[in-house]
Order: C-alpha cells, then sequence, then structure tokens
C-alpha cells in the first residue's frame, strides 16, 4: 500500500426530532469532495463535528433520510452525548 496515497475523506450529517423519529436519520452523507463541503458547511453554521472515521464509513453506507438502525444506537448515543456536552460547555460560557 502507498504510504503517500491521501486518505478519502468520508463524512455524514444525522438530525434528530424526537417528535417524528425512533432514531437520528442521516441528512447527508459523502466521500471525497462532497464530504469536505458537508464539514465546511457544518463548521460555517457551528454544527458540532465528531470525528470516527469508522462511524463515518458505516453511516455513510446508509441512505439519505434512512433512520440509525438499531446495531448502530450505541455509537450514536456516543455522539449525542458528545454534542450534549458540548452544548453544556456552552451554556456554561453563556452564564459567565
Amino acid at each position: 500500500m502507498n504510504k503517500d496515497k491521501k486518505e478519502i475523506t468520508i463524512a455524514a450529517a444525522l438530525k434528530y426530532d424526537g417528535k417524528r423519529d425512533q432514531s437520528p436519520r442521516v441528512t447527508a452523507r459523502g466521500r471525497g469532495v462532497i464530504a469536505e463541503k458537508i464539514i465546511e458547511f457544518a463548521k460555517k453554521h457551528n454544527v458540532p463535528i465528531r470525528e470516527d472515521p469508522a462511524l463515518a464509513q458505516i453511516l455513510y453506507r446508509l441512505d439519505i433520510d434512512e433512520q440509525i438502525p438499531p446495531e448502530l444506537y450505541k455509537a450514536v448515543a456516543e455522539i449525542l452525548a458528545f454534542v450534549y456536552s458540548l452544548d453544556e460547555r456552552y451554556r456554561d460560557k453563556l452564564k459567565s
């Protein structure tokens, strides 16, 4: 394997609406340039980003608007915990 070969970026975006969904849905996914655009958009709009290449690879295989299957709940729960911890830090900053 060529060590100089650049790895291809993979990204997936999730959304959860507790009134509508049993689990989060994939709202965007892509490889290469598309993945970079998804990440750029997230940064521009202050959407939390979690780097997890293995999970991104799995989520990339799901269809857009597809709910996360039960076998991925644990991984998605870790993402939600990450987002909630960021949210708490943000609220704490506002209080200061």
